[in-house]
């Protein structure tokens, strides 16, 4: 467990409470970027705009697959997604962001976020924020940095609770996360 986990204090059982939900997913993502197997093609398998997994038109409806599928995402430096192994590598269709991020802790002014496939992230320089304009609606779009290019996108109750934590800082409204500051767009 990560030293701030331990930092006492009320906030910090809403931490510790992440931290165990995310473990009881298990996770780890494999070492893709070590991997340069041969290019198989594409494959039928896509993540919607939610976050959740389809194979061949099915929703993929076991936790564990999807969580093993996760820990073998990698995104290309052309932008493409693919699922690695150290055999094969094949592309799959991401409508947005590949995860989820379902669940904010907020304990001495840092953020943490766990993602729907078990990733626990400090939000930082290292996993920093962006924020875009859903183009429908004009409404704002949170993601975080996960690992190695992939994004999850904060759900709509993680967003809002994101949005509390804002603040303005030199006339720029933004969220805080330890040493770090991410301004929101304009709206």
């Amino acid at each position: 467990m990560s030293d701030a986990a331990n930092t006492g204090g009320p906030a910090s059982g809403a931490l510790q409470a992440l931290i165990a939900r995310a473990s009881e997913l298990g996770g780890g993502a494999a070492p893709v970027d070590a991997w340069n197997p041969p290019d198989c093609g594409p494959i039928p398998m896509r993540i919607a705009w939610d976050g959740s997994w389809h194979y061949n038109g099915s929703a993929i409806k076991r936790p564990r697959l999807v969580r093993l599928f996760a820990s073998i995402l990698r995104r290309e430096p052309d932008g493409a997604f693919v699922l690695v192994t150290p055999v094969e590598k094949v592309s799959i269709e991401v409508e947005d962001a590949p995860f989820a991020g379902v669940e904010l802790a907020h304990t001495d002014g840092v953020i943490t976020v766990r993602t729907s496939v078990g990733d626990v992230v400090t939000v930082g320089p290292e996993h920093s924020l962006r924020f875009a304009l859903e183009p429908q609606t004009d409404g704002l779009l949170p993601y975080v940095h996960v690992r190695r290019g992939l994004e999850a996108r904060l759900t709509r109750a993680a967003a809002l609770e994101l949005v509390d934590l804002a603040e303005e800082r030199d006339g720029t409204l933004g969220v805080p996360s330890g040493d770090a500051f991410f301004p929101l767009p304009a709206i």
